[in-house]
């Protein structure tokens, strides 16, 4: 027999087998979707402000926040860290020099000093300016944000990470917060790492819709492209994730339906463009996370109005 021959034969061999573990994986395999939870029972694709609408007003402050309902997006994402004395503020950055007139980190000052702090101070208008400088106002807490805007999704990222010192406390934190102000039926909590996601869980007992991390959402996407997606058991409510991850699209309208199958929405951020937004709906998301509301105007649910003034108007 000729080398290529025998090269040929295992090759054959090696397929057969893949094949066959293949059939024999969907005869045993029972793959189950996510129980419906009621922070994610929506009839329409949502529009969920990123930090309260960074492209309108100053990121992640009441302005911000206060505009994004007014256009009557259906809640918020935004990002959390603890505070030096415990508090759960709503807040991106690991440090406070890009958006704020303080330096170091949110961990580093108490609520009452960052809810003195000035939040717009770096937000600039078209023409140079400041025109939020002392005026925007402070750290919003997650407790107030939760509390003035009772009617509102809120999609929770924890920030700080699990080996530091904020972050072995967040978890525990959140569960209070989003406990003590009722909210469990509309809040979804996430965060890049999967095991501050199970953490928080630990306290929440599956109370609460958990977003998918960085390794689940590979998880997912693998068991999908590789043919084995009867073999994934999916351990999120809601994905959030980017049209792509490197060279991987997100946005492919069967890895959308592979998901609903399982009962799990898909929700794409960051789309600050209409035809982007129309185009992901129409492939099947569930949900827009955007730094302009004002543009899901109309928009399969969304937001009714559109932007009639500037925003430098909010001042």
């Amino acid at each position: 027999m000729t080398k290529k021959r025998k090269v040929a034969l295992t090759v054959a061999a090696a397929g057969a087998a893949g094949a066959a573990a293949w059939a024999g994986s969907k005869i045993f395999s029972k793959p189950e979707g996510r129980t419906s939870v009621p922070a994610l029972d929506y009839d329409v694709p949502i529009i969920l402000a990123h930090r309260g609408g960074a492209g309108l007003a100053p990121e992640n402050t009441m302005p911000a926040f206060e505009r994004a309902a007014g256009l009557g997006a259906h809640g918020f994402e935004i990002d959390v860290h603890l505070t030096k004395d415990e508090e759960v503020i709503v807040f991106h950055d690991e440090t406070l020099e890009r958006t704020t007139n303080l330096d170091g980190r949110p961990g580093d000052y108490t609520l009452a000093e960052l809810e003195d702090a000035d939040f717009g101070f770096r937000h600039a208008g078209e023409d140079g300016s400041y025109p939020f400088r002392g005026k925007a106002g402070g750290a919003v807490s997650l407790r107030r944000l939760l509390e003035d805007f009772p009617h509102l999704l809120i999609n929770i990222d924890m920030k700080d990470a699990p080996d530091t010192y904020e972050g072995g406390l967040l978890p525990s934190k959140l569960w209070r917060v989003i406990e003590e102000t009722d909210a469990r039926h509309r809040v979804v909590v996430t965060s890049f790492h999967d095991s501050q996601i199970d953490r928080f869980n630990l306290y929440a007992r599956n109370q609460i819709a958990l977003g998918a991390g960085e390794q689940e959402v590979r998880r997912a996407y693998l068991a999908f492209a590789s043919g084995f997606g009867h073999l994934y058991q999916p351990r999120a409510d809601v994905f959030q994730i980017p049209v792509r991850s490197g060279i991987f699209p997100l946005d492919l309208p069967p890895f959308v339906r592979f998901l609903g199958r399982l009962n799990i929405p898909v929700h794409y951020w960051t789309i600050n463009d209409r035809p982007t937004m129309e185009r992901l709906i129409a492939a099947g998301a569930k949900g827009i996370v955007t730094d302009r509301p004002d543009l899901a105007a109309g928009l399969a649910g969304g937001p009714e109005n559109e932007v009639r003034d500037s925003p430098e108007d909010l001042v």
